[in-house]
């Protein structure tokens, strides 16, 4: 999912590869669902806290469009059938089983004896509920085209659902597994419409209890919990906007995590006898987005200039002390769909310029580079800033607090932009579709509103395409397409860093960039 817009990735040469993470907790054991858990410990009244640097914008998983928001919920109020573990691997969730039956019905066999946090059962009805929710046109969720290709949900029996599909879709599990498959109470959808937001109600181990604006989110143990029991009481994801502050409340105990982590930090973190740096390769990208609706950046041209007059290898080490690696398209390494053989462009200054004399534009011209307040990014825009210059162009750098940029870049209203994209599921489909696709346009994440009919019509083969091989063939195409058309300047894939208490056990971020808490002990 987005943005980090999070993001992004999230979906899967996953599937056929296993994805090694470089920064897993270790003294840990594989669960029963297969992700990471904490060794047995008794519960206790302790109460985790999570130091983050900006709040969440929504916590309705039909309407959410950023990991930061993800995070707070997926597989920690809501769970959906499936769920992936740290090798991206699909493993059982609210369906113990599922096969497909054929090239547009998939059956999925549920698990009994479950109830939402209101006390609804679950069930296949609560399942079709969920999902005639988010394809509902007065609902209007941004999430629904991840859903287009659902033309019935059909309660089988109280336990048994089948998917039937307008098309084959490959990556129907990976969409299942995100955030936007979370399966939410029918009760709950009734009872608060539109206002779900403030009220999310799953099956997870975790029950919301309460959210102040800019302050906290509180998450308090689910002691009717069908599965294992978190061995905490509560979960405390407080806003703390200051960088250095959020290290400093880790390394005293006032929190237990610190996330994201500026990378300004990393030697503060890892010579410090009270924390530790987590490090994990991630499956999103940072990049420079145009809104190629607004003059100049209406202009390939322009685009393509801006693309030669960014030195990005410079951006890296500078800016984010070489944490990830240098990007050649919104797809990274681990995605499926990544082509490794597309060759980005190089830093060349004069072509820049030739192609802004070629568009009208010898002596440059002036924009606006929008940003949220992440550090980094502000210290990435200023290097923007000066690398354009040198072509002429004049950039003022706009940073908004991280909610409200996020609004401004889904309603269009920048011009230039820093943003990301999580790919939360590991397929280019998610990445594509979200991002490139007509029809996501402004909430949807394609956020430079890009329109090009030909890479609609390929990113549809591509998520209909069964064959693994010949769907990698089809995003070859539609990245070297991108390239040529320059929407974006790829800049990073990313890593995932964050600060943790050493009497913290269990922790870890998925390759998507969902935190995920529910083995943490705390020691």
């Amino acid at each position: 999912m987005k943005k980090q817009k999070m993001l992004g990735s999230m979906l899967t040469g996953i599937l056929s590869v296993g994805l090694v993470l470089t920064g897993c907790s270790s003294g840990t054991e594989q669960g029963a669902a297969g992700a990471p858990t904490a060794k047995e410990a008794p519960a206790t009244d302790q109460t985790l806290v999570i130091a983050r640097q900006s709040d969440a914008n929504n916590l309705d998983p039909h309407f959410i469009s950023a990991i930061n928001a993800a995070s707070v919920v997926h597989h920690k109020v809501y769970e959906g059938l499936v769920q992936r573990d740290d090798n991206m691997a699909f493993k059982p969730m609210l369906a113990t089983e599922w096969k497909q039956l054929n090239d547009v019905t998939w059956e999925f066999k549920l698990r009994q004896g479950v109830n939402f946090h209101d006390g609804t059962p679950f069930n296949a009805e609560a399942v079709k509920a969920t999902f005639a929710r988010v394809l509902d046109e007065k609902v209007a969720s941004p999430r629904a085209s991840q859903f287009k290709m659902l033309s019935e949900i059909k309660v089988v029996d109280d336990y048994t659902v089948h998917f039937k599909l307008v098309y084959p879709y490959s990556p129907l599990l990976s969409i299942l597994a995100n955030h936007e498959g979370s399966i939410i109470s029918p009760k709950a959808i009734e009872q608060y419409g539109k206002d779900l937001n403030k009220h999310p109600v799953g099956t997870g181990p975790f029950v919301f209890e309460s959210w102040t604006p800019g302050q906290e989110i509180v998450l308090v143990k689910n002691d009717n919990y069908w599965g294992e029991k978190v061995k905490f009481k509560k979960a405390v994801f407080k806003v703390v906007p200051e960088d250095t502050t959020r290290v400093a409340m880790v390394e005293t105990g006032e929190a237990h995590i610190a996330e994201p982590l500026p990378v300004t930090e990393i030697d503060r973190v890892s010579n410090s006898p009270h924390m530790s740096l987590y490090r994990t390769e991630g499956l999103g990208t940072d990049f420079i987005g145009f809104n190629t609706k607004k003059k100049p950046f209406d202009d390939a041209r322009v685009r393509q200039a801006i693309n030669y007059a960014i030195e990005t290898d410079a951006i890296i080490k500078g800016v984010y002390n070489d944490v990830g690696t240098k990007a050649n398209s919104a797809i990274s390494p681990k995605v499926l769909g990544y082509d490794g053989a597309l060759k980005g462009y190089e830093f060349d200054p004069n072509k820049a310029k030739a192609l802004l004399k070629e568009a009208g534009y010898p002596n440059g011209f002036k924009t606006t580079l929008w940003t949220g307040d992440r550090k980094e990014r502000i210290n990435a825009a200023e290097v923007i800033q000066s690398q354009l210059k040198g072509i002429g162009i004049e950039v003022e750098v706009k940073v908004l607090e991280y909610g409200a940029y996020l609004d401004a870049e889904d309603n269009g209203e920048t011009e230039l932009f820093i943003s990301g994209w999580g790919n939360a599921t590991g397929d280019a489909d998610y990445n594509q579709y979200n991002l490139f696709h007509s029809s996501s346009l402004g909430k949807g994440g394609n956020t430079t509103f890009y329109v090009n009919k030909e890479v609609d019509k390929l990113i549809e083969e591509g998520r209909r395409e069964q064959d693994t091989e010949k769907r990698k063939q089809i995003y070859a195409k539609v990245l070297e397409i991108e390239k040529q058309e320059a929407p974006i300047v790829p800049i990073r894939n990313l890593e995932h860093i964050a600060a943790v208490g050493k009497n913290i056990k269990g922790f870890w971020i998925s390759p998507s960039g969902y935190m995920m808490i529910n083995g943490i002990t705390i020691e």
